[in-house]
């Protein structure tokens, strides 16, 4: 039987996880993995790296930002691989977030099915249309399409 190194090359890791080098340079610059160095001052990371960053991909695939991923990995532990446990309790804390940005896709799918990239062809049938700004009261931005719990329309 084949013994797995303890410690994984960056060129290892990139390979591995399909990340770009320089996507781990970043990820360690911003805290969110780590790494030790050789005596020839080389990266070695350890193997539960490779779940941090499927759990930081995972993350930014659905739209979390990189500050929500590094407080939620600052949370897990850092020498060995986190436990299911860990990764639920993770997930527990994003529900509200995730729940949120759903509802924001889902209205704006729903608002924009007849429109044509809001170069509006038509404005007394678009959803989004507000005729001399009377939606301003509800503060700046899209207020149709923010989520409803954060005031959306």
């Amino acid at each position: 039987m084949t013994r797995l190194a303890e410690h994984l090359s960056i060129g290892q890791v990139a390979e591995r996880s399909g990340v770009p080098h320089t996507a781990l340079r970043f990820y360690e610059e911003k805290g969110l993995i780590s790494s030790e160095r050789s005596a020839g001052n080389q990266r070695r990371y350890a193997r539960s790296v490779l779940r941090r960053i499927a759990f930081i991909r995972a993350a930014q695939r659905v739209g979390l930002s990189l500050e929500d991923i590094s407080e939620a990995l600052a949370s897990l532990p850092t020498d060995h691989a986190p436990t299911k446990a860990d990764w639920a309790r993770v997930s527990r804390e994003w529900q509200h977030e995730l729940d949120a940005r759903i509802d924001a896709l889902q209205r704006l799918r729903d608002r924009l099915t007849g429109c044509v990239g809001c170069g509006c062809l038509s404005l007394r049938s678009c959803g989004l249309y507000n005729a001399e700004d009377q939606l301003s009261r509800f503060g700046p931005g899209a207020s149709k399409l923010r989520p409803a719990t954060e005031g959306g329309l």
